[in-house]
């Protein structure tokens, strides 16, 4: 690699930080975004065939992101990691001291550009640029790598998807402050004492067996959605519907005498988890399921329906279970068992079931029904 002491007309210049990584190089740029399609030129044939696969685009969650760009004014994108095969010049502000990693980098526009993390964030601006372009004033910082050749890009790539940690469900549920729904679930946790803070697991979407928490927020979130029968990615709430939430969970609470029990400390989490399925993600999201038929049919005295909910034997001993919510002893969240599961729920509170729910039904009845 050649760092040049001459800038050339024909070159971009951008504001940047010069670090040392592995005893090599590295500059963080500051790049106004209506130059990121410019630089960044997503021609796939232009990448070295070993490389293509793994930085096929995803076309269909570009839309998404560049909306978010466009209905956020703040919106927050992470830097773009980009390695350059071409003659640089870092002209620093002071020749020595801490200055002098601070400086503007110019790269010729014949150098050759990659991006090792962020070809989806370029993507989605250049579309969000096409819908909006006063965002072209405003910057994202690229972090470009020297590599000659473009050899080092693959293991680049490699390392650092290798160790990124994806946000789990939950994670992403407990921090989405826009995300409207998903504040009214957690802002009624502790209303409903089954989900109170301190038995709902927020980080993680699984719960280890020995652990004090009964349910993952991930399983409340996608179970309440089910009861509203909520299909959108990210759906919206009324007030009622607000209330009808908390209603309906609190009933359920109140007849199902084990989740009472493990809120009064008369049982651990544990224990339940060990003989009863209604602990679970699938039999939740079967109650919630069951909610919203139960209500759309009997919108006056659900309640009274609900009561049905103490005559069920929740034990995983009971073989009512095995097949529904459970395969081979095991509970399974295959979406079959969600349905199945939810079938025997809505007959125990006299909901009819749908056609497709009945059809459903012949892999338990074997095709007498």
């Amino acid at each position: 690699m050649v760092i040049k002491k001459e800038v050339s007309s024909n070159a971009f210049s951008f504001t940047a930080l010069r670090g040392i990584q592995s005893g090599r190089e590295y500059y963080v740029a500051m790049c106004p975004l209506r130059l990121i399609p410019r630089i960044f030129l997503f021609n796939e044939m232009e990448i070295p065939p070993h490389m293509r696969a793994q930085r096929t685009l995803n076309k269909a969650r570009v839309p998404e992101m560049a909306s978010y760009m466009i209905k956020n004014n703040d919106y927050i994108f992470s830097s773009i990691t980009a390695s350059i095969d071409g003659e640089i010049l870092f002209e620093p502000i002071e020749d020595t001291g801490h200055k002098s990693k601070m400086g503007t980098l110019s790269v010729p526009m014949s150098a050759r550009f990659l991006i090792n993390d962020g070809q989806h964030r370029r993507a989605a601006i250049e579309k969000a640029l096409a819908e909006k372009p006063e965002l072209g004033s405003e910057t994202i910082s690229v972090v470009f790598f020297l590599d000659a050749g473009l050899k080092r890009s693959q293991q680049m790539f490699a390392d650092l998807n290798k160790n990124a940690v994806k946000p789990t469900t939950s994670l992403n549920i407990l921090y989405n402050h826009r995300d409207e729904f998903s504040r009214s679930i957690i802002s009624q946790l502790n209303n409903i004492p089954i989900f109170g803070n301190q038995l709902t697991e927020l980080e993680k979407t699984s719960i280890s067996n020995r652990a004090k928490k009964v349910f993952t927020l991930n399983s409340i979130y996608h179970s309440t959605k089910s009861f509203l029968g909520k299909k959108e990615k990210t759906p919206v709430i009324s007030n009622d519907e607000k209330k009808l939430v908390s209603e309906f969970w609190n009933e359920v609470h109140n007849n199902i005498s084990e989740w009472q029990d493990v809120v009064n400390d008369k049982i651990t989490p544990y224990g339940l988890r060990q003989d009863y399925v209604h602990v679970s993600g699938v039999v939740l999201h079967a109650i919630g399921r069951m909610g919203h038929k139960l209500i759309k049919d009997y919108p006056n005295n659900w309640k009274i329906k609900l009561k049905n909910l103490q005559q069920i034997d929740w034990k995983k001993s009971n073989p009512i279970w095995e097949g529904r919510a459970m395969q081979n002893g095991r509970l399974s969240k295959v979406n079959t068992n969600l349905i199945l599961t939810s079938n025997y729920l809505k007959q125990q509170m006299e909901v009819p079931l749908s056609k497709a729910e009945i059809e459903i039904e012949k892999i338990i009845t074997g095709g007498s029904k």
